[in-house]
């Protein structure tokens, strides 16, 4: 690989991956919030895949966050290579639907708390890991292109 797509790969790893980890929770976090639920089930749970799920909410939060960055920096590696360069959002949701349907029900099967995690709520944080994902690096990819040379420029296409 040359070492331009390594050093843009690794740059769309942190960017958009980074981007997708931080925001992806908030459909579950409005759904709790709006259904009167618990904000922070889903975040011990997340935490209790690393420690006992009896330990108290600061080191579930703790070991939470390692947990989600482990897991989105995981799928983000796997995905952004994979990823077309068109209808890149499209597919970037498609995959993580898939990959939500693994995670929380396959995977989810090794750890109680994630498995009891209501599914329709974590579904559409995967969804939006997807979205942001799959927006964030299109985006980087087209602002990598290349305008065109001066000697294809037209004035009617704004260059």
């Amino acid at each position: 690989m040359a070492a331009d797509a390594l050093r843009y790969l690794w740059r769309d790893v942190v960017i958009a991956g980074g981007f997708a980890a931080l925001l992806s929770g908030i459909p579950s976090t409005l759904y709790a919030l709006v259904t009167g639920g618990d904000v922070m089930e889903a975040t011990r749970a997340a935490g209790a895949m690393l420690i006992p799920p009896t330990s108290n909410d600061a080191e579930l939060l703790t070991a939470a966050a390692l947990v989600h960055a482990a897991v989105s920096l995981f799928w983000t590696l796997i995905l952004i290579p994979l990823l077309p360069h068109r209808h890149t959002v499209a597919w970037a949701v498609l995959a993580l639907a898939g990959i939500a349907v693994l995670d929380l029900r396959a995977i989810g099967l090794l750890f109680p708390e994630i498995y009891a995690l209501s599914f329709w709520p974590q579904f559409a944080d995967h969804l939006a890991f997807g979205a942001i994902l799959g927006s964030v690096l299109e985006y980087r990819r087209n602002r990598r292109q290349k305008p065109p040379s001066c000697t294809e420029c037209d004035p009617r296409r704004g260059y």
